[in-house]
């Protein structure tokens, strides 16, 4: 067969069921065979950063690989972007690119673009592929690679030859993958240190990062949490890895975190990170970050473990199996009476609860509209979010009581994230609820998407949250800049116009401009679908982010508002 039916059989074997892509001249090969193929579906996107952040959606809802495809130069560079944020934030994806004849490579041919040199540094392993008989073992490997240890996306380029030549089909019995060797097993050593510590702590805290998302580990999770009570804090990417109605969960960490769950971590005398990175926006500076605390860090990739906070017990390997064999050391320890550290923490949450001012003059408060959405659709909808304002105010007041509903892009932060991953996450859960929370920005740069969506039946939901600026930005501006808005004002109150945009693509087109409309299109979007649905929010302007720690600062200087912090001198116990 040829190297093109030899890649469509790969993937059918590896049980990729879904390849979001768009197809050029050094990949048509492939789309030949790839027409015939009853197991897996093509979905014609309408750029290849939407087929990449659709990858990511479909992994993240679904825990299997995300497939993306595109062919050579522009297309697969514009997969860049989405393979980038697939590595910050360890989502499982394969990114299958054409490239141009074996004998061009290196001529500066058309449409030519080394992206194996462009991904190596955001790639968790890539390959170029020349021959026919190599392309099955690439897929499978690639494939092993991209779901186990530290799960992440790798490329696999094949030229259009290697596509087009013929070569007997034979499917590796085994990988032949030199020194990956991922460990999942922690040391016993490791663990018994760690019960040491957690026995001798009074203000212990398990700091939750996306590590127990991917790994799926929310049972192991609750019961360490239940048999030691000690507090929880999750990380942007971990909302919902843990119930926000739990009494021990104390929110998120960071810039734009709790004030309980800043407190927690900085008057802790012990931080567990369970799949967490000790990352700035979660540290801020990070010479002040948690001074009293000693660290356990789990982690199944030993690089990130010290890398920027010192571990006093590392442990590599899967936090799962981490939080299982803690669990069972654990059984019967005498630990110290943290009755008196879960009550600060809970006067705390009392004392500063995260909250918003209702606008004047009946302007609608990007706040409540997100609050309504979440406890209209319920915590069983999966939530996607782009990246500013509304990402924050989307992690607070959304309902994270489903582990792996809250889609993201936490490291990377990329803009134009929300659509395209709800598209992705509606095929993977063609049956859930999938709702969008992006802003004017963000959806401006992936929202032709939503052609993809009208014509493929992918009824997902988008709300538009319209500030009618980079709302982010201009909050920084605001406090940062003596309110000089430098090109952060997007005009959005004259084009384009969010509802009939959406109608052009298909969809239903929907716009609340008063607190009183709100219910009203939430429940007219919800109940629609056969055809996807915008919502428009026109919200008001300088609504702003709060709590906030400044950039490079100590978290103990965060602001609750405005000049508002709170007195840590009463937090000392």
């Amino acid at each position: 067969m040829t190297g093109a039916q030899a890649l469509v059989q790969a993937l059918e074997l590896v049980g990729a069921d879904t390849v979001f892509g768009l197809p050029g001249g050094t990949i048509l090969p492939t789309y030949d065979p790839l027409y015939d193929s009853e197991a897996v579906r093509h979905i014609l996107v309408r750029h290849e950063q939407g087929a990449g952040h659709a990858a990511q959606g479909y992994a993240m809802v679904t825990g299997k690989v995300g497939v993306c495809m595109a062919t050579s130069g522009p297309g697969a560079t514009n997969l860049v972007t989405a393979i980038a944020d697939a590595y910050m934030d360890s989502v499982p994806i394969v990114a299958i690119t054409g490239q141009v004849n074996s004998a061009a490579i290196g001529t500066d041919a058309f449409q030519e673009a080394d992206i194996r040199g462009i991904t190596m540094p955001i790639t968790k392993h890539n390959f170029l592929v020349t021959k026919p008989e190599d392309i099955p073992h690439a897929i499978a490997a690639a494939f092993h690679l991209a779901a186990t240890g530290r799960p992440g996306p790798v490329l696999v380029d094949i030229s259009k030859d290697a596509q087009q030549a013929e070569a007997e089909f034979v499917w590796p019995e085994q990988l032949d993958l030199p020194g990956y060797r991922p460990v999942t097993q922690p040391h016993a050593k490791q663990i018994r240190e760690a019960v040491k510590l957690i026995e001798a702590a009074h203000r212990p805290v398990l700091y939750v990062g996306g590590g127990v998302t991917k790994s799926r580990a929310y049972d192991e999770l609750a019961e360490l949490v239940e048999l030691t009570g000690i507090p929880v804090v999750t990380t942007l990417t971990a909302r919902g890895a843990i119930p926000d109605s739990h009494p021990l969960n104390f929110g998120m960490p960071g810039m734009h975190g709790t004030v309980p769950a800043v407190g927690a971590l900085q008057r802790s005398d012990l931080l567990i990170s369970l799949g967490a990175r000790f990352d700035d926006r979660v540290t801020g500076n990070l010479d002040s970050f948690a001074p009293d605390a000693k660290v356990i860090h789990a982690d199944i990739d030993p690089a990130e473990i010290s890398k920027n906070r010192y571990a006093d017990v590392p442990i590599v390997g899967d936090v799962g199996e981490v939080m299982r064999q803690l669990h069972t050391a654990l059984a019967g320890a005498e630990l110290q009476d943290l009755k008196p550290w879960q009550e600060r923490l809970q006067s705390m949450a009392e004392r500063y609860p995260t909250g918003w001012e209702p606008p004047v003059d009946d302007v609608l408060s990007p706040q409540q509209v997100i609050s309504r959405i979440g406890e209209i659709a319920g915590p069983d909808a999966y939530f996607a979010a782009g990246v500013g304002q509304h990402q924050m105010w989307a992690a607070h007041f959304l309902p994270h009581e489903r582990p792996g509903h809250w889609l993201n892009s936490g490291g990377a932060g990329t803009m134009g994230y929300c659509v395209p991953a709800a598209m992705g996450a509606k095929v993977g859960q063609p049956d859930a609820v999938v709702w969008g929370i992006d802003g004017d920005g963000c959806f401006q740069m992936t929202n032709q998407e939503l052609t993809t969506c009208a014509l493929e039946g992918i009824p997902i939901k988008i709300a538009v949250i319209n500030n009618q600026s980079l709302g982010m930005v201009r909050q920084w501006q605001t406090l940062f800049y003596d309110g000089r808005y430098s090109n952060t004002d997007l005009k959005t109150n004259m084009v384009p116009n969010f509802p009939k945009l959406a109608e052009a693509m298909g969809c239903v087109g929907l716009r609340a401009t008063h607190p009183d409309e709100v219910d009203e299109v939430i429940n007219q979007a919800m109940a629609i679908n056969d055809r996807p649905v915008v919502v428009e929010f026109v919200v008001h302007k300088d609504a702003m982010v709060w709590p906030m720690v400044a950039a490079g600062t100590s978290n103990d200087a965060i602001k609750i508002a405005r000049d508002m912090a709170p007195d840590w001198e009463d937090e000392i116990l």
